[in-house]
């Protein structure tokens, strides 16, 4: 597994089991979540209901996400085995992740446009049919979430599977972040629906009808925040900003610390990246007094750190 060519790790880690059952879900929230928006549209065009249209159209959005999320996985597993990639396909995912990400904040911001604008001049409402479709809304996210949920359960169990190790070295688990791109997508209509029956029901019982622009804008302070949160993550992975992570202190462990201390063996350069949910490959130039030290001694060290699939390894020699 830690040699130079990374050719056999990509084809046997790029698309697994749970990037499968991850990639079914999505597709069947991106359909069931079409449906929704389908019914919404025809029935607001049907019985002239603002609440109805709009709540359709914002649900479009969260469909184009999620076809988004279903057409990276579908385009990773296409070209998993594309010698063109030269670590694998995987940030496809990333990609989408990010795209669906900037997808959440042009959400967030016409939810907010929408709200100032029914601020400032409100619209009379039809309470029951939208209080009636807003349940219907969230029960369907719901299922939605639980359907996504479920695969993040079969992908988690699809990538832990024994990776301890010894002198204490710990195995770093990785996230699928397409799918959470997906998840926060449901997880948004979810809450959006939740505070839009919060505010219909204060708004029939009391007549408060500036709640409803209000819980608008909170819910798009609250899809906004998450929204940042996972453009954060996802480029960080596709800028290759890794160098804070656990496993490069652990690399500089196993070269410096575990060598003989008169070879007085130190990292010169070193660079780490993810190529994987959980796996890393790094390029190393080492510098020591060792006459005998070789590239590949030094990956049976690394080897120990079963996320590092790859690695590549200069020694110069200072005899004196």
């Amino acid at each position: 597994m830690h040699s130079h060519n990374l050719s056999s790790w990509q084809h046997e880690h790029v698309f697994d089991g749970g990037s499968h059952s991850a990639e079914r879900s999505t597709r069947l929230v991106m359909w069931i979540t079409l449906a929704t928006m389908l019914v919404e549209i025809c029935a607001g065009w049907w019985f002239n209901s603002m609440a109805l249209l709009a709540d359709g159209w914002h649900m479009s959005s969260h469909a184009l996400a999620l076809g988004l999320a279903a057409l990276a996985y579908g385009a990773a597993r296409r070209y998993a085995k594309d010698p063109r990639f030269a670590f694998g396909t995987w940030k496809i995912e990333v990609l989408g992740g990010f795209a669906s990400a900037i997808l959440l904040l042009g959400v967030a911001a016409l939810m907010v446009v929408g709200s100032v604008e029914r601020l400032f001049t409100p619209q009379p409402i039809a309470y029951r049919e939208a209080i009636a479709v807003a349940v219907l809304g969230l029960a369907i996210n719901v299922a939605c979430a639980f359907i996504l949920g479920h695969a993040h359960h079969d992908h988690g169990h699809g990538h832990d599977h024994g990776h301890g190790h010894d002198h204490g070295h710990h195995h770093h688990g990785g996230e699928d972040l397409n799918l959470k791109s997906a998840y926060m997508h449901v997880i948004a209509d979810a809450a959006t629906s939740l505070l839009a029956i919060v505010a219909l029901v204060g708004g029939w019982l009391y007549g408060w009808q500036w709640l409803d622009p209000v819980m608008g804008v909170v819910g798009a302070l609250l899809v906004a925040v998450w929204a940042k949160g996972l453009l954060a993550q996802t480029g960080k992975v596709l800028l290759d900003r890794e160098m804070d992570h656990p496993v490069v202190d652990e690399i500089r462990e196993v070269v410096e610390q575990d060598a003989d201390p008169r070879d007085e063996t130190r990292i010169a350069d070193l660079h780490v990246w993810r190529v994987g949910k959980a796996a890393y490959s790094c390029a190393i130039t080492v510098v020591t007094h060792s006459a005998t030290l070789t590239a590949e001694d030094l990956r049976r060290r690394l080897a120990v750190h079963e996320e590092i699939v790859h690695s590549t390894i200069e020694i110069h020699r200072c005899p004196d």
